[in-house]
């Protein structure tokens, strides 16, 4: 069953580039409501972390040390069918496939400097949520 929730975080590249507020703004009126959301340094130890389930991978490094070198936007959004909307919302992981009018068409520069970050699944939403948002900061 599908939740209202999903996670997002808008890369490093996209926020020193100053399009995180164009890309809320996509966000906002695709009919996404942010119910939390922080800007943070990511450590490289800490992308590391969020990052694990690709650890066995030959991009992992390259990974870790492009999303801990600025600043990323993390945020939570609810919506109806959350997590297959945003996925639509933002495009192919490749910006060269991506759809005319999503985020990464717009915003990415390649493959790894996709613009932003949406989860996959359901679990891996809450997942995501609960590793920048503390039980303190709950929403």
């Amino acid at each position: 069953m599908a939740t209202n929730r999903t996670f997002t975080m808008i890369k490093p590249e996209a926020v020193a580039e100053g399009h995180n507020g164009a890309i809320l703004k996509m966000i906002e009126e695709a009919g996404f409501r942010i119910v939390a959301m922080k800007m943070v340094k990511l450590t490289k130890e800490r992308a590391g972390q969020f990052y694990a389930v690709h650890s066995q991978r030959p991009f992992y490094e390259s990974l870790c040390n492009y999303m801990s070198s600025g600043h990323i936007v993390a945020a939570v959004l609810e919506k109806d069918n959350a997590v297959a909307d945003f996925r639509k919302l933002i495009g192919a992981t490749n910006p060269a496939e991506a759809a005319e009018g999503t985020i990464r068409k717009r915003y990415a520069k390649s493959l790894e400097s996709n613009a932003v970050h949406g989860s996959d699944s359901d679990e891996n939403a809450e997942i995501e949520a609960n590793f920048y948002f503390s039980a303190l900061e709950k929403f």
